[in-house]
């Protein structure tokens, strides 16, 4: 789930957060979030989603298919079986890469390659499902990427912390994490009310659910916090794909 980060992919995230691709001006006029879940591990469908569902949202898996049925690293990943039936109950399907690899080392022609590839995944399972939105493996980025991949997506969330209010960086959106490893329940709360006080939208991010998560993935008590706060603040939960159209209609 996590890579070592050097000297060169912080200058080269750093670089990538400047340059905006594809800007817009945020319509909201009530603030909305988002539940993100990356790769995905089971757990976030079994554990997670009902969660979600509890508090009248639906959440938004970013998929990888080299992912699908295996397990590693001690964490059991979804199969064709969660896909179809999260799919069934409302929830999106994103894109996150077929092979899930570091993007700024990876030539272009093989990153539209692999998108493609993800793309034919998901169809053999869900049919024609067209993938909105997609989330950078690792969250790391390059000006390169960047671009590239806004050109195919209409939106692509990063990792970078923040709320999405004002003009709008389609390609590169501001995220909020869950991870037990950066969690503050002080912090989510600050940052759901800053949400709520400019109209903004708090995409929030995490991987695996359950009681002893890996660092990169939450409890569930850390993701009940978070959608009780956002409940707490009047803010409706939505998928990634609704929440920009709303952002941009």
């Amino acid at each position: 789930m996590g890579k070592p980060f050097t000297f060169r992919d912080r200058l080269v995230n750093w670089a990538s957060r400047r340059m905006p691709v594809k800007w817009a001006r945020s319509r909201l006029t009530a603030p909305v979030a988002s539940i993100t879940f990356d790769d995905f591990p089971r757990s976030a469908w079994t554990a997670g989603g009902p969660l979600v569902e509890r508090f009248g949202g639906r959440a938004t898996y970013f998929t990888a298919g080299r992912f699908c049925g295996i397990r590693e690293e001690g964490i059991d990943y979804y199969d064709a079986d969660d896909l179809r039936a999260l799919h069934a109950a409302g929830h999106e399907v994103g894109s996150h890469t077929y092979f899930h690899r570091y993007v700024p080392e990876v030539r272009s022609s093989e990153l539209l390659a692999d998108a493609q590839r993800n793309a034919d995944f998901v169809h053999g399972i869900l049919g024609d499902v067209e993938m909105t939105s997609f989330a950078f493996p690792y969250g790391d980025v390059s000006p390169r990427t960047k671009l590239l991949f806004s050109r195919l997506y209409p939106c692509c969330r990063g990792i970078r912390p923040g709320i999405n209010a004002g003009f709008l960086d389609l390609g590169q959106l501001w995220a909020v994490s869950l991870e037990v490893r950066h969690w503050s329940a002080e912090r989510i709360e600050q940052q759901v009310a800053e949400a709520k006080a400019c109209n903004g939208w708090i995409v929030f991010f995490t991987h695996d659910v359950s009681d002893s998560p890996a660092p990169y993935g939450s409890t569930p008590a850390i993701l009940e916090h978070a959608l009780r706060t956002v409940a707490a603040a009047g803010i409706e939960v939505l998928p990634v794909r609704d929440a920009i159209r709303r952002a941009t209609a």
